[in-house]
């Protein structure tokens, strides 16, 4: 696979990763070293109504980033966990199957985002944006899905776990 992606054979192959915001590409890697921060890859397309966060989920792999990136992003890499995205409703910015980063030390919705959230129960990969009166609008990228209004009363039934910072995809 190491090869496929960068065209030299090595044992620890780097792999695609680009910022969910702009596109930039990320330093990533399959191998330990030194300098570089362990990534946990969560498989969570079960956990749909499971707990509010990603403790005790079955971990699925891991992924390796140079620490000094993730500090770029300002990413703490003590607090951030690989998600796989589940369906097409972010298409556009990210797919079925991809990967993002997601870091748990970045909640605040004040400034715009994609977001890993649960309502009620349910994880959801989501461009959040917050309204006037302290409701929230969740967007998904596709645009054959209708943004979802999250009024303050249902505020109860919101956790927001993360912001998605690097997407991890498939070549297409």
């Amino acid at each position: 696979m190491g090869y496929v992606l960068t065209g030299q054979h090595s044992a620890e192959p780097s792999v695609s990763a680009q910022r969910v915001a702009d596109g930039a590409p990320v330093a990533a890697t399959y191998g330990p070293g030194p300098g570089l921060a362990e990534v946990k890859l969560y498989d969570v397309e079960g956990a749909a109504g499971a707990g509010r966060s990603l403790e005790g989920e079955r971990v699925e792999g891991v992924i390796h980033f140079p620490e000094a990136e993730l500090a770029a992003l300002g990413v703490s890499a003590e607090r951030v966990a690989g998600v796989k995205v589940r369906g097409d409703s972010m298409e556009s910015t990210l797919a079925d199957g991809d990967w993002v980063l997601v870091d748990l030390g970045s909640r605040d919705i004040r400034q715009e985002g994609v977001f890993l959230l649960t309502v009620s129960g349910e994880r959801r990969i989501k461009r959040v944006q917050r309204l006037a009166g302290g409701a929230l609008f969740l967007i998904s990228d596709n645009e054959h899905y209708q943004p979802e209004m999250i009024t303050p009363q249902q505020m109860g039934e919101v956790e927001i776990l993360g912001r998605c910072e690097v997407r991890i995809g498939r070549i297409s």
